[in-house]
């Protein structure tokens, strides 16, 4: 089985690429990547484990010559390309919408051409805009940011390519957990390097909103279960735990106990996002087992230099 991961080198892509190097019925991982962020962390260490299984292509999302050319004789696409920046995820309408809608729209117009049987969709649980009650497959999506308002004009054209190939649209909730191509702006990472190396960290609001969260690992292996799987094509979500972020500071601070914390605007009450972690995915795939919150973020202590 040959994969093509656009947008691999990110920080869900490092942790998957892993998982497929080991999978004995993936032959070959094409990462296709523009590293917008200048982050190039995927590309360390890999060459001792990787053998001639990896193959790295610099391109753009919206370069369409160069994407369908990347993907010739591939068997599945996982589409992670976007524009993610979570606390400015309100900024910047018109990068969102090149990025997250029409280069998605991109990548759907090369597997129409392509001979792909399988197109994955990373999207987000951010398209559900505010919900204080568990949300499910079946809620309606209403997205309050331009980011949520990009995934979800991309998930329009993945519906599109259901008529024609298995295409898969999973809603992630925040990604958190160390790696070595980790994100900063998630709010757990940032809570841990703060604590770490400042030891203060800031709460904006009053703290009491809930958020859906999802640890990279996890993330990784439902990823590369979908790939290897027969799950249908359709929209499912994929979530560990809803938390809230005095909940996050409660255990950040069991490991850090001298950590200060100061609140940002406290009088404020933020949007609320809680998702059912029983996703209609797991009818097809084994669901993995959350680990506690605070053993990760001991592991997360420990990937720390110092």
């Amino acid at each position: 089985m040959k994969v093509l991961l656009t947008g691999g080198a990110g920080y869900i892509g490092t942790e998957l690429t892993k998982y497929l190097l080991r999978n004995p019925k993936v032959s070959d991982i094409i990462v296709y990547d523009n590293q917008s962020t200048n982050h190039s962390n995927f590309f360390l260490g890999v060459k001792y484990f990787a053998g001639d299984k990896l193959k790295f292509i610099h391109g753009d999302i919206l370069d369409s010559r160069l994407l369908k050319k990347a993907m010739r004789d591939v068997d599945v696409v996982v589409h992670l390309a976007a524009k993610v920046t979570t606390p400015f995820a309100n900024t910047d309408p018109h990068f969102y919408e090149q990025v997250n809608h029409w280069g998605t729209a991109e990548a759907v117009y090369a597997a129409e051409e392509s001979d792909i049987s399988k197109f994955i969709y990373i999207s987000s649980t951010s398209v559900y805009g505010a919900h204080s009650e568990a949300a499910t497959e079946e809620t309606t999506p209403s997205p309050h940011t331009f980011y949520g308002i990009s995934k979800l004009r991309g998930e329009e054209h993945i519906n599109r390519l259901m008529e024609l190939k298995n295409a898969i649209v999973l809603r992630c909730g925040n990604v958190y957990g160390y790696s070595k191509s980790m994100r900063f702006d998630a709010v757990i990472n940032r809570f841990m390097f703060d604590a770490n190396f400042k030891r203060r960290i800031q709460i904006f609001g009053n703290g009491k909103q809930s958020r859906a969260f999802i640890h990279a690992f996890h993330l990784a292996e439902m990823i590369e279960n979908t790939i290897t799987e027969e799950v249908p094509s359709g929209t499912y979500n994929l979530v560990d735990k809803n938390l809230q972020i005095l909940d996050v500071v409660d255990i950040v601070k069991e490991i850090y106990p001298d950590l200060e914390f100061i609140f940002t605007n406290q009088h404020m009450n933020l949007r609320e996002l809680v998702i059912d972690p029983k996703s209609k995915i797991y009818d097809y795939i084994k669901k993995f087992e959350p680990t506690e919150l605070k053993k990760e973020l001991i592991d997360f202590q420990n990937g720390f230099a110092f």
